[in-house]
């Protein structure tokens, strides 16, 4: 069952939901992706057709962010949990660990995925890291190769919203992969280049104003905030999506 959020539908589910759920599309083999939507990508969904297609087009789609959630609850249609991305990745690849499952690290600035990859590894003994390639790249046919020959059950997607998005959509049909993920800027926190906000400000569901402090220079994008606040309020008002 999927929850309607100003357009953008999301699956309803737990964390051990959704990471079944990916496992088994891991096994499908199909170049299945999973998307992680917060408030800024819904309402660029809004202005933008390629995004919204490839928003639609996923084979999941999970809440990132509190304002998700109650976004969600507010239209009367609560979702039941928030699934933040990196954490997702985190719970996916424990399980993963546990069945000695390969995955591919695409994005970041030159060296992060490896380093990235280092600290994983580290971590999730088992887990089997078999190839990395930064953000940075031109040749697109070059990278889907290299991918290819190498055949991950799971390739995370690490180029940041739009981009990440629409090349998953884009490259699903040429690339021999069991599941994608796209989630931003999680290499540079697994590299331990960008910490996360303590988990106090996690659980209060102000995440997004920690690194608003760290990184001032995120105002502009969170200039989509109270947009999406006041459409939410519309929504529910009209009743319509």
């Amino acid at each position: 069952m999927r929850i309607d959020v100003l357009g953008v539908s999301f699956d309803n589910l737990t964390m051990d939901e959704a990471v079944q759920k990916a496992l088994g599309l891991m096994e499908s083999r199909n170049a299945a992706y999973v998307v992680t939507p917060n408030p800024e990508i819904v309402m660029l969904c809004r202005d933008s057709s390629s995004l919204s297609d490839a928003v639609k087009n996923a084979d999941m789609v999970l809440p990132d962010g509190i304002g998700i959630i109650k976004g969600a609850k507010i239209l009367g249609t609560p979702l039941k949990q928030k699934l933040p991305g990196i954490d997702f990745a985190q719970e996916l690849f424990g399980q993963m660990a546990k069945r000695e499952m390969t995955v591919f690290l695409l994005g970041a600035k030159p060296g992060v995925a490896e380093e990235a990859a280092k600290n994983l590894l580290d971590r999730f003994k088992g887990l089997r890291i078999i190839g990395t390639n930064d953000g940075y790249f031109t040749d697109n046919e070059a990278v889907i190769d290299k991918i290819n020959a190498l055949s991950p059950d799971l390739l995370l997607v690490c180029l940041g919203a739009p981009k990440q998005e629409l090349w998953m959509h884009e490259n699903a049909s040429k690339l021999n992969v069991g599941l994608m993920a796209g989630l931003g800027g999680s290499l540079d926190v697994f590299a331990g280049i960008v910490e996360r906000a303590p988990e106090k400000w996690q659980k209060l569901g102000l995440e997004w104003l920690y690194r608003l402090k760290e990184e001032p220079s995120r105002a502009k994008r969170m200039k989509n905030l109270p947009k999406f606040g006041f459409a939410v309020i519309g929504q529910r008002i009209s009743g319509k999506k």
